[in-house]
C-alpha cells in the first residue's frame, strides 16, 4: 500500500511539472513565471500587477492552512478568482494536495514561537521551496510569491529565502515587496470587488 501511495504521488508531480513545462512552451515571449499564491485577495492584486511583464502559472502550495475546510475553501477562492478575474483569465492553477503533516513535522519543535518568529521562516522556507523545485523541474524563467503583499510578512526575509533558493535551484526568483505603493490597499479594493473570502488568520493555529 504504501509503495503505491508513494507512485500516485510521484505521478501527480510529474503531471505538475508537465503543466508547467507545457505553460513554459508556449510563453508568448515573455518570460515564464511560477508564483506561489497564498489565497485570493493577495494574488488578485501581484497577478494584476505582473501579467503585463510575465506569462504566469500559480502554484497552491501551502500546507500550514488548517483545519482542511479553511484549506479547501482559500483554494476555491483562489480559483473563483482566476475564473472570473478578466486579467487572471489566462492563467494556470497548479494545484498541490492537502499536506499539513508536511508543516507540522517541519514546525513540531516551534509551536510556541511567536508570529514572525522561527515557524514563520520555516513555513515560507517550506512554500518557496516547494515552488523553487517545481519551477526547476517545468522549466520556468522565474518563480515569486505572493506572501509580501501583506503587510505582516517580511519581505526582507522572504527575499533572502528566495534569493537562497534560486542559487540551489538555477532559476531566477523576483525579489519583492508588493505591499509598496499601495499594493495592499489596492488587494483589498480588488478583494471587495470580486467579493473575495478574506481569512482572518495566515495559516496554522500556533
Amino acid at each position: 500500500m504504501e509503495q503505491e501511495v508513494q507512485k500516485r504521488g510521484v505521478q501527480k508531480q510529474e503531471i505538475r511539472e508537465q503543466c508547467v513545462q507545457e505553460r513554459a512552451s508556449s510563453t508568448h515571449g515573455k518570460p515564464h513565471m511560477l508564483l506561489h499564491c497564498c489565497c485570493a485577495p493577495c494574488a488578485s492584486y501581484v497577478i494584476e500587477h505582473l501579467m503585463p511583464e510575465y506569462n504566469i502559472s500559480v502554484l497552491f502550495f501551502n500546507p500550514n492552512i488548517e483545519p482542511q475546510d479553511e484549506y479547501n475553501k482559500r483554494k476555491k477562492e483562489l480559483m473563483r478568482l482566476l475564473q472570473n478575474t478578466p486579467y487572471a483569465s489566462d492563467v494556470a492553477l497548479i494545484d498541490c494536495e492537502y499536506e499539513n503533516h508536511v508543516f507540522k513535522d517541519a514546525v513540531k519543535l516551534l509551536r510556541n514561537e511567536p508570529e514572525g518568529g522561527t515557524r514563520c521562516r520555516m513555513c515560507f522556507e517550506l512554500r518557496l521551496e516547494r515552488t523553487a523545485a517545481v519551477s526547476k523541474a517545468g522549466g520556468c524563467d522565474i518563480f515569486a510569491t505572493t506572501l509580501s503583499v501583506s503587510p505582516h510578512k517580511n519581505a526582507k526575509l522572504l527575499n533572502a529565502i528566495g534569493n537562497q533558493l534560486s542559487a540551489e535551484y538555477g532559476v531566477e526568483y523576483l525579489n519583492s515587496d508588493f505591499k509598496k505603493k499601495n499594493g495592499y490597499k489596492h488587494s483589498v479594493e480588488l478583494s471587495k470587488r470580486y467579493k473575495l473570502y478574506r481569512q482572518e488568520y495566515c495559516g496554522c493555529k500556533g
